[in-house]
């Protein structure tokens, strides 16, 4: 392999998965130079989403669970196997506030925040910062790629004075430079407080209101990762009160979703950002076009790698593909780890990378229960029990 060119021993080695790359590093340092370079990571990233590979669907139940996503596409089935990270703990439900680049951003409290790389093992506990009050804040997580940054938003909002008015305060985590920092006010209303920013062209998006007492004039604004900057973006047709709109992401571009309830929901999809008329409608189901029956909830989770087809999240319980062509749904069989007896769960797309963070993170030390290891060095846990016994004494 020394004399394969370096050009093509990168183009070779893009498409593999992660575990064999880490092998790899082993075998010399021209290897290990290779993969561990910002460069290599950035085309196995490029070759994944191009050519949706290695790519997971997470599921976040009681604890959080993997299937993988070719299988699934490849027959239908989607085996969900527990995950052991390094907030997995039976005391709290572990939040995923983003999905980016093969990281995981996961929150246990407003304490507990964490970027993680499921493939690797490697995690970065976030800084404690300020916690105002309320103590819940909405979250959102993507790339910056003009200073190659991985970024946390937290955003803040309570009522002002009056009942028409509120107050925000907004912080931003950089992976760079591992700290907090204050940033402008966000100047919109949130219309919901449980979701988090939906990452779509290097910014995060939200369904907002220009004040708390808006019922149904609801707008998109977007936090660009880069300027941190805000702004709103056209959306496919104006709010109405005979259906409820969302923001979500398909294929790494915006969609909303118009659901009028118990009748049908439409998908739009914006295939040039920022372009009114590039909305186009992906999706219209019908409540009789559902093999299942009648839904609530529809979200649009993954294309299929063909791309003909869309692979949709029902009521938060069940998973069906939908035929772009055939205008058709079938759903897909799903085998759990745990109890699925009155199942409501929440899906993220989670695809293989070498993003490097910092600690390592080692599996075979979580037991049953979900405890994290004790990671205190021997000789500090020699010393504490020797405190022990003294005060015992």
């Amino acid at each position: 392999m020394s004399d394969v060119p370096q050009d093509i021993l990168k183009e070779m080695l893009s498409r593999l998965p992660v575990k064999p790359l880490l092998r790899f590093r082993c075998i010399s340092k021209q290897w290990k130079a290779i993969i561990d370079s910002p460069e290599f990571i950035r085309l196995h990233i490029a070759q994944s989403l191009e050519t949706r590979s290695h790519h997971s669907v997470i599921l976040r139940h009681s604890y959080l669970h993997s299937a993988d996503f070719d299988s699934l596409n490849r027959t239908n089935r989607a085996i969900f196997e527990e995950l052991n990270h390094p907030l997995k703990t039976p005391d709290y439900k572990t939040e995923i506030l983003g999905s980016c680049n093969g990281l995981l951003c996961l929150m246990n409290t407003e304490e507990d925040i964490i970027l993680w790389n499921p493939s690797t093992r490697r995690y970065r506990k976030l800084p404690l910062t300020e916690t105002e009050l309320p103590r819940e804040g909405i979250y959102g997580f993507g790339y910056d790629c003009v200073s190659d940054d991985y970024k946390v938003v937290r955003i803040v909002q309570f009522y002002g004075v009056s009942s028409d008015t509120f107050d925000t305060k907004v912080k931003i985590y950089s992976l760079r430079s591992n700290s907090w920092k204050r940033i402008q006010d966000f100047p919109y209303y949130l219309c919901y407080r449980r979701v988090y920013g939906m990452l779509a062209n290097g910014a995060l998006h939200w369904l907002v209101t220009r004040n708390p007492e808006s019922y149904t004039a609801f707008m998109i604004a977007a936090f660009d990762l880069a300027t941190e900057e805000y702004r709103l973006v056209p959306q496919p047709v104006d709010s109405d009160k005979n259906f409820h709109m969302n923001v979500e992401v398909l294929g790494g571009c915006l969609c909303v979703l118009c659901n009028y309830y118990l009748d049908h929901v439409d998908v739009w999809v914006m295939k040039d950002y920022g372009v009114k008329e590039s909305w186009t409608k992906l999706i219209s189901i019908r409540q009789c076009d559902v093999s299942s029956g009648h839904f609530e909830v529809v979200r649009p989770i993954a294309y299929s790698k063909c791309g003909k087809r869309v692979l949709l999240e029902q009521d938060c319980k069940l998973l069906a593909w939908y035929d772009l062509e055939k205008k058709t749904t079938k759903r897909a069989m799903t085998r759990f780890s745990f109890d699925p007896w009155n199942l409501y769960f929440e899906l993220d797309m989670c695809f293989e990378s070498l993003v490097q963070l910092g600690s390592h993170f080692d599996l075979g030390k979580v037991d049953k229960k979900g405890q994290k290891p004790n990671r205190e060095p021997k000789r500090s846990q020699a010393k504490a029990k020797q405190r022990a016994r003294k005060r015992a004494t």
